[in-house]
């Protein structure tokens, strides 16, 4: 499938800066929709240069509009100032940032993508993007890894929302079922006082009948 295979030389840190949602989005949008090839800050003009080969069209300077192609980078917290807030967490494509609700979060160097996403959603602006060191170039084999980390979120992610709608439609089932069942108690209880007051009634009048008899 041209899509994939385009996809394979895209460098998979899910950055968004092409204009869609991740690498394979946009490797559709090129094999699909005749979307520039030159839209990929990451993969800079080497990316471009195998692209063009794929598909037998011309090589184009990187749309800087996007973005510029710059060494890895990775994200730092300065974790004297996180909040723990778990924004970053949420935004992170490949779960290379740990931590808790309320408790520090640190980001695992050697999975960051250097995709940036953290840096924006960061209410106290303590992230920071900075070059790895040694500098570098990002590769094939970071790209390897980082769609298996992102497939991985995803299932994840996927499954939690399952789980949520599960948990969501069971709440709602109980909520619907104290509805159903708050009529049918109540019609039950007014039923049972109708029944006791008319057991009242006929031993009331019981005893006047008795205490007519008696007296006469």
């Amino acid at each position: 499938m041209l899509a994939e295979r385009i996809n394979n030389l895209l460098p998979q840190t899910q950055c968004t800066k092409c204009g869609y949602q991740g690498c394979l989005p946009y490797a559709k949008a090129i094999a699909f929709e005749g979307a520039p090839i030159n839209r990929c800050p990451p993969g800079g003009n080497e990316g471009i240069a195998q692209l063009a080969v794929l598909l037998d069209v011309p090589t184009l300077p990187l749309d800087t509009s996007c973005g510029e192609h710059v060494p890895l980078q990775v994200a730092v917290i300065d974790e004297q100032f996180c909040i723990g807030c778990t924004l970053c967490i949420q935004a992170c494509p490949v779960d290379a940032i740990v931590g808790a609700n309320k408790f520090m979060h640190t980001v695992l160097s050697s999975d960051c993508t250097g995709c940036d996403l953290c840096v924006s959603p960061c209410p106290v602006d303590c992230i920071e993007m900075v070059p790895v060191a040694p500098v570098r170039s990002w590769t094939s084999k970071d790209a390897a890894q980082a769609r298996v980390r992102y497939a991985n979120r995803q299932s994840r992610v996927a499954e939690m929302t399952a789980t949520n709608i599960r948990s969501e439609a069971i709440v709602e089932s109980e909520a619907v079922k104290s509805a159903d069942a708050a009529p049918i108690q109540q019609s039950a209880d007014s039923a049972a006082k109708e029944q006791t007051d008319k057991q009242l009634a006929i031993a009331q009048a019981l005893a006047r009948a008795r205490a007519r008899r008696l007296s006469h």
